[in-house]
């Protein structure tokens, strides 16, 4: 039975190198998939997964005026397909999410969505909630604090390295914009 999954967590926690180990295990098995990734993330490339690890795949992009039910219904015209993979899934909207899970329930394809649960300012993001809402199964990604204890937010750090408190819920970056922290020290650094 076809399901939709979320994997979320923080930055660096390895969504997209899981997304990428388990779109391999379906290839070694001789089955075909659709890997899918935000267009406005191109930090690997664009139209690439990649992971901090060395590893990437190629992947379609989406955008916000994707239908994401009739580019899935599109590919498994084309051929078999046994799963969908979707990276960045914080960038999809929630009629997007609502298309994903009309494809698991009509299509009866299993989609695979790995992205962010919140934004820098703690807020969850559009795709994130409507996945969270709607999603068979989710399971959280774990990754540390530098203290030790399990990450939960992501600050944004300025010029200077200090965090920021406002700004666009969106702005790409990766280890020099970004870092992930447990709540208590998550509020130290943005000042609460």
């Amino acid at each position: 039975m076809a399901k939709l999954h979320f994997h979320y967590s923080t930055m660096n926690a390895g969504k997209s190198t899981l997304l990428l180990q388990a779109a391999y295990n379906y290839h070694e098995g001789g089955m075909a998939t659709f890997l899918l990734t935000a267009r406005l993330d191109d930090r690997a490339g664009t139209g690439r997964i990649g992971s901090r690890i060395g590893i990437g795949a190629e992947a379609e992009t989406f955008g916000p005026e994707d239908d994401m039910f009739a580019r899935i219904a599109a590919r498994l015209a084309s051929g078999p397909c046994a799963c969908v993979f979707i990276d960045e899934a914080q960038f999809l909207s929630k009629d997007q999410v609502w298309q994903l899970a009309r494809a698991v329930d009509d299509l009866k394809v299993p989609v695979m969505a790995y992205g962010l649960r919140v934004d820098f300012q703690g807020n969850l993001f559009p795709g994130s909630a409507a996945l969270l809402a709607w999603a068979d199964e989710m399971r959280e990604v774990r990754t540390m604090c530098h203290c030790g204890r399990k990450a939960t937010m992501v600050v944004r750090k300025g010029p200077d390295g200090q965090a920021l408190r406002d700004g666009d819920q969106v702005v790409i970056g990766g280890n020099e914009t970004y870092q992930s922290l447990c709540r208590k020290h998550w509020r130290a650094a943005v000042g609460d």
